[in-house]
Protein backbone atom coordinates (compact mmCIF):
# COMPACT_ATOMS: atom_id res chain seq x y z
CA UNK A 1 0.00 0.00 0.00
CA UNK A 2 2.85 2.55 0.63
CA UNK A 3 6.25 3.10 -0.71
CA UNK A 4 8.71 1.21 1.56
CA UNK A 5 11.59 4.36 2.23
CA UNK A 6 9.58 7.53 1.24
CA UNK A 7 11.77 10.72 0.50
CA UNK A 8 12.32 13.49 2.17
CA UNK A 9 10.19 16.56 1.68
CA UNK A 10 11.73 18.86 -0.75
CA UNK A 11 11.09 22.76 -1.24
CA UNK A 12 9.55 23.16 -3.91
CA UNK A 13 8.72 26.97 -4.09
CA UNK A 14 8.39 29.50 -1.38
CA UNK A 15 6.50 32.56 -1.52
CA UNK A 16 6.71 36.13 0.38
CA UNK A 17 5.07 39.23 0.81
CA UNK A 18 6.25 41.89 -1.30
CA UNK A 19 7.52 44.52 0.58
CA UNK A 20 5.17 46.08 2.73
CA UNK A 21 3.45 49.49 2.92
CA UNK A 22 2.74 51.62 5.96
CA UNK A 23 0.22 49.04 7.48
CA UNK A 24 -1.69 50.42 10.83
CA UNK A 25 -0.20 48.97 13.62
CA UNK A 26 -2.91 46.11 14.21
CA UNK A 27 -1.74 44.63 11.39
CA UNK A 28 -0.05 41.37 11.63
CA UNK A 29 2.44 39.67 9.25
CA UNK A 30 0.95 36.06 10.21
CA UNK A 31 0.67 33.42 7.64
CA UNK A 32 -2.83 31.90 9.80
CA UNK A 33 -4.68 30.04 7.03
CA UNK A 34 -3.32 28.46 3.44
CA UNK A 35 -6.14 26.81 1.25
CA UNK A 36 -6.36 25.49 -2.48
CA UNK A 37 -9.64 25.09 -4.16
CA UNK A 38 -11.24 21.75 -4.64
CA UNK A 39 -10.59 21.39 -7.82
CA UNK A 40 -6.93 22.38 -7.30
CA UNK A 41 -7.03 25.58 -9.64
CA UNK A 42 -6.82 28.10 -6.79
CA UNK A 43 -4.32 28.39 -4.14
CA UNK A 44 -5.03 31.13 -1.52
CA UNK A 45 -2.73 32.67 1.20
CA UNK A 46 -3.45 34.95 4.35
CA UNK A 47 0.35 36.90 3.70
CA UNK A 48 -0.59 39.14 6.67
CA UNK A 49 -0.92 43.05 6.65
CA UNK A 50 -4.75 42.60 6.05
CA UNK A 51 -4.30 41.08 2.66
CA UNK A 52 -5.22 37.98 0.79
CA UNK A 53 -3.71 36.50 -2.46
CA UNK A 54 -5.36 34.30 -4.72
CA UNK A 55 -2.54 32.99 -7.16
CA UNK A 56 -3.50 30.34 -10.08
CA UNK A 57 -1.97 26.45 -9.24
CA UNK A 58 -0.01 25.59 -10.35
CA UNK A 59 2.37 29.12 -9.72
CA UNK A 60 3.69 28.67 -13.27
CA UNK A 61 3.54 26.67 -16.67
CA UNK A 62 6.71 24.33 -16.03
CA UNK A 63 6.29 23.90 -12.12
CA UNK A 64 5.15 20.58 -10.91
CA UNK A 65 7.05 17.75 -8.76
CA UNK A 66 9.44 16.47 -11.98
CA UNK A 67 13.60 17.90 -11.13
CA UNK A 68 11.97 18.73 -7.97
CA UNK A 69 13.91 22.04 -7.85
CA UNK A 70 13.61 24.37 -5.25
CA UNK A 71 11.99 27.94 -6.61
CA UNK A 72 11.36 30.56 -5.70
CA UNK A 73 9.45 34.02 -6.68
CA UNK A 74 7.63 37.19 -5.51
CA UNK A 75 3.68 37.24 -4.83
CA UNK A 76 4.01 40.64 -6.97
CA UNK A 77 4.74 38.92 -9.84
CA UNK A 78 1.88 38.56 -12.43
CA UNK A 79 3.16 36.96 -15.48
CA UNK A 80 -0.27 34.70 -16.52
CA UNK A 81 -0.42 35.17 -20.42
CA UNK A 82 -3.69 36.84 -21.87
CA UNK A 83 -7.10 34.58 -21.40
CA UNK A 84 -5.31 32.59 -18.44
CA UNK A 85 -6.30 33.14 -15.12
CA UNK A 86 -4.76 36.56 -13.69
CA UNK A 87 -3.43 36.71 -9.66
CA UNK A 88 -5.44 38.82 -7.31
CA UNK A 89 -4.83 40.38 -4.23
CA UNK A 90 -8.14 41.16 -1.72
CA UNK A 91 -7.67 43.68 0.58
CA UNK A 92 -9.76 42.38 3.53
CA UNK A 93 -9.41 45.84 5.28
CA UNK A 94 -8.69 43.38 8.75
CA UNK A 95 -5.67 41.11 9.73
CA UNK A 96 -7.30 37.42 8.06
CA UNK A 97 -7.36 34.79 10.23
CA UNK A 98 -9.60 31.99 8.15
CA UNK A 99 -10.09 30.75 4.35
CA UNK A 100 -12.19 28.52 3.09
CA UNK A 101 -13.17 27.60 -0.76
CA UNK A 102 -16.46 26.29 -1.60
CA UNK A 103 -16.71 23.15 -4.19
CA UNK A 104 -18.53 24.05 -7.16
CA UNK A 105 -21.93 24.54 -6.55
CA UNK A 106 -24.32 22.00 -7.49
CA UNK A 107 -26.53 22.57 -10.63
CA UNK A 108 -29.21 23.87 -8.60
CA UNK A 109 -27.02 25.42 -6.17
CA UNK A 110 -25.87 27.77 -9.14
CA UNK A 111 -29.73 28.79 -10.39
CA UNK A 112 -30.10 29.98 -6.56
CA UNK A 113 -26.73 31.98 -6.73
CA UNK A 114 -27.33 33.19 -10.37
CA UNK A 115 -30.84 34.46 -9.28
CA UNK A 116 -29.79 36.27 -5.56
CA UNK A 117 -26.56 37.66 -7.59
CA UNK A 118 -27.55 38.61 -11.23
CA UNK A 119 -24.31 40.77 -11.98
CA UNK A 120 -22.39 37.20 -11.27
CA UNK A 121 -21.80 35.39 -14.42
CA UNK A 122 -23.18 31.71 -14.03
CA UNK A 123 -19.72 30.19 -14.85
CA UNK A 124 -17.87 32.13 -11.83
CA UNK A 125 -19.23 30.33 -8.89
CA UNK A 126 -16.06 29.70 -7.20
CA UNK A 127 -16.21 31.50 -3.92
CA UNK A 128 -13.79 32.61 -1.60
CA UNK A 129 -14.98 32.86 2.28
CA UNK A 130 -12.23 34.88 4.83
CA UNK A 131 -12.81 35.30 8.23
CA UNK A 132 -11.29 38.63 9.58
CA UNK A 133 -10.56 39.90 13.10
CA UNK A 134 -13.43 41.88 13.83
CA UNK A 135 -15.37 39.11 13.67
CA UNK A 136 -17.37 39.92 9.74
CA UNK A 137 -16.60 37.37 7.30
CA UNK A 138 -16.44 38.48 3.47
CA UNK A 139 -17.25 36.24 0.94
CA UNK A 140 -15.17 36.92 -2.36
CA UNK A 141 -15.87 35.78 -6.24
CA UNK A 142 -12.58 34.29 -6.99
CA UNK A 143 -12.49 34.67 -10.56
CA UNK A 144 -13.29 38.44 -10.72
CA UNK A 145 -11.99 39.09 -7.18
CA UNK A 146 -14.94 41.13 -6.43
CA UNK A 147 -16.58 41.23 -3.14
CA UNK A 148 -20.24 39.29 -2.96
CA UNK A 149 -21.16 39.40 0.76
CA UNK A 150 -20.44 40.90 4.16
CA UNK A 151 -21.31 38.23 7.32
CA UNK A 152 -22.23 39.62 10.73
CA UNK A 153 -23.01 38.10 13.70
CA UNK A 154 -19.69 36.89 15.18
CA UNK A 155 -18.43 39.05 17.87
CA UNK A 156 -14.16 38.45 17.95
CA UNK A 157 -12.25 36.98 15.53
CA UNK A 158 -13.56 34.86 12.92
CA UNK A 159 -10.57 32.06 13.33
CA UNK A 160 -11.69 29.16 10.94
CA UNK A 161 -14.25 28.57 8.08
CA UNK A 162 -15.07 25.46 6.08
CA UNK A 163 -18.26 25.34 3.76
CA UNK A 164 -19.81 21.77 3.27
CA UNK A 165 -18.04 19.78 0.65
CA UNK A 166 -21.80 18.75 -0.95
CA UNK A 167 -21.40 21.98 -2.84
CA UNK A 168 -24.99 23.67 -1.02
CA UNK A 169 -22.93 26.93 0.04
CA UNK A 170 -23.60 26.03 3.49
CA UNK A 171 -20.71 27.39 5.58
CA UNK A 172 -19.88 27.20 9.20
CA UNK A 173 -17.67 29.39 11.11
CA UNK A 174 -15.49 29.10 14.68
CA UNK A 175 -15.12 32.15 16.37
CA UNK A 176 -13.12 33.37 19.20
CA UNK A 177 -16.31 34.90 20.98
CA UNK A 178 -16.78 31.04 21.82
CA UNK A 179 -19.66 30.08 19.25
CA UNK A 180 -20.04 28.25 15.67
CA UNK A 181 -22.26 29.68 13.03
CA UNK A 182 -24.13 28.43 9.99
CA UNK A 183 -24.30 30.41 7.59
CA UNK A 184 -26.62 30.05 4.10
CA UNK A 185 -24.87 31.81 1.13
CA UNK A 186 -28.05 30.64 -0.80
CA UNK A 187 -30.52 32.89 1.15
CA UNK A 188 -28.07 35.97 0.91
CA UNK A 189 -25.65 34.82 3.79
CA UNK A 190 -28.57 34.29 6.20
CA UNK A 191 -27.47 32.93 9.61
CA UNK A 192 -29.81 29.45 10.16
CA UNK A 193 -27.78 28.66 13.54
CA UNK A 194 -25.63 28.85 16.27
CA UNK A 195 -23.96 26.52 18.26
CA UNK A 196 -22.77 27.24 21.60
CA UNK A 197 -21.13 25.44 24.57
CA UNK A 198 -17.41 26.11 23.79
CA UNK A 199 -15.71 27.79 27.39
CA UNK A 200 -13.08 29.19 25.24
CA UNK A 201 -11.81 30.61 21.77
CA UNK A 202 -12.92 28.35 19.44
CA UNK A 203 -9.81 27.51 16.95
CA UNK A 204 -10.61 25.16 14.18
CA UNK A 205 -14.08 23.79 12.75
CA UNK A 206 -14.13 20.48 10.16
CA UNK A 207 -17.05 19.31 8.40
CA UNK A 208 -16.93 15.43 7.35
CA UNK A 209 -17.02 14.80 3.23
CA UNK A 210 -20.21 13.10 4.07
CA UNK A 211 -21.66 15.98 5.29
CA UNK A 212 -23.30 14.69 8.30
CA UNK A 213 -20.83 15.70 11.42
CA UNK A 214 -18.67 18.87 12.28
CA UNK A 215 -16.30 18.68 14.66
CA UNK A 216 -15.01 22.30 16.79
CA UNK A 217 -11.74 21.94 18.77
CA UNK A 218 -11.36 25.06 21.01
CA UNK A 219 -8.89 26.02 24.05
CA UNK A 220 -10.38 22.74 25.51
CA UNK A 221 -8.97 19.34 26.30
CA UNK A 222 -12.13 17.72 24.50
CA UNK A 223 -13.43 18.55 20.81
CA UNK A 224 -17.27 18.69 20.22
CA UNK A 225 -18.97 16.54 17.87
CA UNK A 226 -22.00 18.03 16.05
CA UNK A 227 -24.57 16.80 13.94
CA UNK A 228 -24.51 18.72 10.38
CA UNK A 229 -28.75 17.30 9.87
CA UNK A 230 -30.18 18.50 13.15
CA UNK A 231 -27.27 21.35 14.51
CA UNK A 232 -27.17 19.36 17.82
CA UNK A 233 -24.13 18.36 20.00
CA UNK A 234 -23.79 14.48 19.18
CA UNK A 235 -20.56 13.93 21.60
CA UNK A 236 -17.37 15.21 23.59
CA UNK A 237 -14.30 13.66 22.50
CA UNK A 238 -11.85 13.54 25.70
CA UNK A 239 -8.30 12.22 25.82
CA UNK A 240 -6.08 14.95 25.39
CA UNK A 241 -3.86 16.53 28.06
CA UNK A 242 -3.98 20.26 26.72
CA UNK A 243 -5.95 22.75 24.36
CA UNK A 244 -6.95 21.35 20.83
CA UNK A 245 -6.26 23.57 18.09
CA UNK A 246 -6.79 21.58 15.05
CA UNK A 247 -8.91 18.81 13.68
CA UNK A 248 -9.46 16.80 10.54
CA UNK A 249 -11.33 14.21 9.37
CA UNK A 250 -10.26 11.12 6.85
CA UNK A 251 -11.74 11.43 3.06
CA UNK A 252 -13.99 8.69 3.76
CA UNK A 253 -15.16 10.33 6.77
CA UNK A 254 -14.37 7.03 8.81
CA UNK A 255 -11.55 9.05 11.09
CA UNK A 256 -11.02 11.70 12.89
CA UNK A 257 -7.99 13.64 13.58
CA UNK A 258 -7.66 16.06 16.32
CA UNK A 259 -3.87 17.87 17.40
CA UNK A 260 -3.44 19.66 20.75
CA UNK A 261 -0.42 21.79 23.09
CA UNK A 262 0.25 18.42 24.39
CA UNK A 263 2.10 17.29 21.64
CA UNK A 264 0.03 14.86 20.65
CA UNK A 265 -2.31 13.69 17.51
CA UNK A 266 -5.34 11.50 18.79
CA UNK A 267 -6.83 9.57 15.89
CA UNK A 268 -10.72 8.97 16.49
CA UNK A 269 -13.70 6.96 15.32
CA UNK A 270 -16.38 9.48 14.96
CA UNK A 271 -19.26 7.24 15.12
CA UNK A 272 -18.34 5.84 18.30
CA UNK A 273 -15.85 8.20 20.20
CA UNK A 274 -13.37 5.51 20.30
CA UNK A 275 -9.75 6.54 20.27
CA UNK A 276 -8.02 4.13 17.69
CA UNK A 277 -4.52 5.48 18.12
CA UNK A 278 -1.88 8.71 19.33
CA UNK A 279 0.90 9.73 17.51
CA UNK A 280 3.73 11.96 19.89
CA UNK A 281 5.57 14.74 18.77
CA UNK A 282 8.93 13.81 20.24
CA UNK A 283 12.07 16.20 19.44
CA UNK A 284 14.83 15.27 17.24
CA UNK A 285 17.30 16.99 19.24
CA UNK A 286 15.87 17.48 23.24
CA UNK A 287 16.98 20.75 24.98
CA UNK A 288 19.44 20.21 27.71
CA UNK A 289 17.27 22.25 30.15
CA UNK A 290 13.56 22.67 30.81
CA UNK A 291 12.95 26.12 29.70
CA UNK A 292 10.80 25.67 26.71
CA UNK A 293 8.38 22.68 27.67
CA UNK A 294 5.84 23.61 24.87
CA UNK A 295 8.30 23.30 22.21
CA UNK A 296 6.29 20.04 20.70
CA UNK A 297 3.50 22.41 20.73
CA UNK A 298 1.19 20.94 17.18
CA UNK A 299 -0.29 24.04 15.51
CA UNK A 300 -2.31 21.88 12.59
CA UNK A 301 -2.78 18.70 11.16
CA UNK A 302 -4.30 17.78 7.38
CA UNK A 303 -4.98 14.14 6.03
CA UNK A 304 -3.89 13.40 2.28
CA UNK A 305 -6.23 13.24 -0.09
CA UNK A 306 -6.63 9.58 -0.73
CA UNK A 307 -6.06 9.06 2.85
CA UNK A 308 -3.28 7.48 4.09
CA UNK A 309 -1.40 10.11 5.39
CA UNK A 310 -1.32 12.86 7.51
CA UNK A 311 0.90 15.74 7.71
CA UNK A 312 1.28 17.58 11.25
CA UNK A 313 3.00 20.91 11.97
CA UNK A 314 4.65 21.65 15.38
CA UNK A 315 6.38 24.44 17.19
CA UNK A 316 9.91 22.58 17.17
CA UNK A 317 10.37 23.81 13.78
CA UNK A 318 9.54 20.51 12.10
CA UNK A 319 6.77 19.24 9.15
CA UNK A 320 6.19 15.96 9.95
CA UNK A 321 4.94 13.15 7.49
CA UNK A 322 3.05 9.97 8.82
CA UNK A 323 1.49 6.72 7.66
CA UNK A 324 -1.71 5.74 9.37
CA UNK A 325 -0.80 2.46 9.97
CA UNK A 326 2.44 3.58 11.70
CA UNK A 327 3.24 5.33 15.04
CA UNK A 328 6.75 7.38 14.11
CA UNK A 329 7.04 9.76 11.11
CA UNK A 330 8.17 8.42 8.17
CA UNK A 331 9.35 11.38 6.78
CA UNK A 332 10.57 15.20 8.21
CA UNK A 333 11.69 18.64 6.71
CA UNK A 334 13.20 21.19 8.48
CA UNK A 335 10.55 24.65 8.71
CA UNK A 336 10.93 27.54 10.48
CA UNK A 337 7.64 29.13 13.12
CA UNK A 338 5.16 27.12 11.11
CA UNK A 339 1.58 27.66 11.98
CA UNK A 340 -0.48 25.49 9.10
CA UNK A 341 -0.79 23.15 6.58
CA UNK A 342 -2.84 21.67 3.69
CA UNK A 343 -2.29 19.09 0.77
CA UNK A 344 -2.86 19.97 -2.61
CA UNK A 345 -6.24 18.20 -3.55
CA UNK A 346 -4.54 16.03 -6.13
CA UNK A 347 -1.60 14.86 -3.94
CA UNK A 348 1.67 15.44 -4.33
CA UNK A 349 2.61 18.42 -2.18
CA UNK A 350 1.63 20.03 0.76
CA UNK A 351 1.35 23.48 1.58
CA UNK A 352 2.66 25.54 4.64
CA UNK A 353 2.29 29.05 6.34
CA UNK A 354 4.36 30.81 9.15
CA UNK A 355 4.61 33.54 11.31
CA UNK A 356 6.81 35.69 8.68
CA UNK A 357 4.34 35.75 6.06
CA UNK A 358 6.01 33.02 3.72
CA UNK A 359 4.34 30.06 1.98
CA UNK A 360 6.13 27.50 1.68
CA UNK A 361 5.65 24.00 -0.86
CA UNK A 362 6.92 20.65 -0.47
CA UNK A 363 7.04 17.38 -2.05
CA UNK A 364 4.43 14.76 -0.19
CA UNK A 365 4.17 10.96 -0.53
CA UNK A 366 2.74 10.30 -3.96
CA UNK A 367 0.84 6.90 -3.82
CA UNK A 368 -0.82 3.69 -5.14
CA UNK A 369 -3.60 2.87 -2.70
CA UNK A 370 -3.92 -0.57 -2.35
CA UNK A 371 -7.32 -2.09 -3.69
CA UNK A 372 -8.45 -3.08 -0.47
CA UNK A 373 -7.65 0.57 0.52
CA UNK A 374 -9.68 1.57 -2.46
CA UNK A 375 -12.33 -0.77 -1.69
CA UNK A 376 -12.28 0.35 2.49
CA UNK A 377 -12.78 4.02 1.12
CA UNK A 378 -15.48 3.45 -1.29
CA UNK A 379 -17.86 1.54 1.18
CA UNK A 380 -16.93 3.91 4.19
CA UNK A 381 -17.95 6.93 2.23
CA UNK A 382 -21.52 5.96 3.13
CA UNK A 383 -21.13 2.98 5.65
CA UNK A 384 -21.12 4.32 9.24
CA UNK A 385 -18.60 2.00 11.91
CA UNK A 386 -22.03 0.68 13.02
CA UNK A 387 -23.23 -0.52 10.01
CA UNK A 388 -20.11 -2.05 9.02
CA UNK A 389 -20.01 -3.77 12.51
CA UNK A 390 -23.91 -4.93 11.36
CA UNK A 391 -22.64 -6.72 8.04
CA UNK A 392 -22.03 -10.65 8.08
CA UNK A 393 -18.62 -10.22 7.29
CA UNK A 394 -15.57 -12.26 9.04
CA UNK A 395 -14.22 -10.41 12.04
CA UNK A 396 -10.87 -9.51 10.57
CA UNK A 397 -12.65 -7.41 7.49
CA UNK A 398 -14.64 -5.95 9.45
CA UNK A 399 -11.65 -4.72 11.49
CA UNK A 400 -10.00 -3.41 8.47
CA UNK A 401 -13.07 -1.53 7.43
CA UNK A 402 -12.98 0.35 10.96
CA UNK A 403 -9.48 0.90 10.55
CA UNK A 404 -8.73 -1.25 13.90
CA UNK A 405 -6.13 -3.26 11.65
CA UNK A 406 -4.27 -1.77 8.43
Amino acid sequence: MLSPAPEEPLLLAELKPGRPHQFDWKSSCETWSVAFSPDGSWFAWSQGHCIVKLIPWPLEEQFIPKGFEAKSRSSKNDTKGRGSPKEKTLDCGQIVWGLAFSPWPSPPSRKLWARHHPQVPDVSCLILATGLNDGQIKIWEVQTGLLLLNLSGHQDVVRDLSFTPSGSLILVSASRDKTLRIWDLNKHGKQIQVLSGHLQWVYCCSISPDCSMLCSAAGEKSVFLWSMRSYTLIRKLEGHQSSVVSCDFSPDSALLVTASYDTNVIMWDPYTGERLRSLHHTQLNPPMDDSDVHVSSLRSVCFSPEGLYLATVADDRLLRIWALELKTPIAFAPMTNGLCCTFFPHGGVIATGTRDGHVQFWTAPRVLSSLKHLCRKALRSFLTTYQVLALPIPKKMKEFLTYRTF
